[in-house]
Parts: C-alpha cells; structure tokens; sequence
C-alpha cells in the first residue's frame, strides 16, 4: 500500500472518530457500541470465518469467539474497514448497492485486507494518540510497546507495527 493511500486511510478513520465521537483508546464493549450506533450488529462464527456481510441496508460482522479480546477489536475494527472502504456503507451509495452479494472474508494478503488493516490500526490506535502514549512509555532508548498495547487493547506486534509504520519505531 502506497503512502498516499495510508494517508487518506488516517484521515478518514480521524473524521469518523470526531463525527462519531468516538473515545480513544476502544475496548470490545466500546467497539460493539459502535457497530451497534452505525445500524449494524455482531455475531460469532467458527474460527477463521471472520467476515463482515450486508444484510438489507445494515450489515453483520462475524468474529470468532474464540479469539482473545485484543484480537477481536482488531477484527471487528478490520471488517469495518471492509464496510467503509470496501462498500461504501454510508458513504458512497452506489457502492453500497452494487454490493449485494459481496463478503469480504479476513483472509489473505490482497490490497484490500492491508487497507482494511490500516483502517483499524489507524481507528484503534489514531496517529497523535499513539504519539503521546509512545512518549509517555519510553524509559531510556527503549519504547515499552507492551504499554502501547495495553492502553490501545490490540497485541503487542499490532501496536508495534503501528509505532513502524508511523515512523515513530524502527523496523
């Protein structure tokens, strides 16, 4: 993915956090109240059948049950990449209405599943957020990631990827 599309990913997960008002850092509870505002609902599903699916003018997202609770914000949060980005839900209803049979599975490694992974770091852990928190977490030259984590609700390799990609952690 292109630095370009990162960009219009972060700005938009931004817009949709003042629109929405949502509050940072998103816990599974916060992140099913989401869904559940947006017109949406959640249900669980065998593992690795995580998908989001449109369902008249709303949608369903599955997620497993079986997953931790760190993993399943960061899935529900990827699927409503997939709704957005994907399908247009809300935004753009002509996409919306061509996609009436469309599922969009979390397997693979396509162009849409690395935009649907930024969509939720970026939504779960916002780029001046995850800045301050970092700076906050530092001790000596190390940036205590486990932290970072904790305080976002996403595994340690998510919000370390995050710090990455953002520029604010070496690869």
């Amino acid at each position: 993915m292109n630095n370009n599309m990162r960009e219009l990913i972060d700005k938009f997960t931004k817009d949709l956090i003042d629109v929405l008002d949502i509050q940072i850092p998103i816990n599974i509870n916060d992140i099913t109240e989401i869904v559940v505002n947006l017109g949406g609902e959640i249900c669980n599903c065998d593992l690795y059948e995580d998908r989001v699916e449109k369902v008249g003018d709303s949608f369903i997202i599955y997620v497993s049950d079986e997953q931790d609770e760190k993993r399943k914000n960061f899935t529900i949060a990827h699927e409503l990449g997939h709704l957005f980005l994907h399908m247009g839900y809300l935004i753009d209803r002509e996409l919306w209405e061509d996609n009436s049979n469309i599922i969009y599975r979390r397997l693979g490694a396509s162009e849409m599943e690395y935009q649907a992974n930024e969509f939720a770091a970026s939504l779960l852990m916002p780029k001046n957020e995850y800045e301050r928190v970092m700076l906050e977490n530092i001790e000596g030259n190390k940036v205590k990631t486990e932290n970072i984590a904790e305080y976002f609700n996403v595994s340690v390799e998510t919000a370390s990827n995050r710090g990455k990609i953002l520029g604010f952690l070496e690869w």
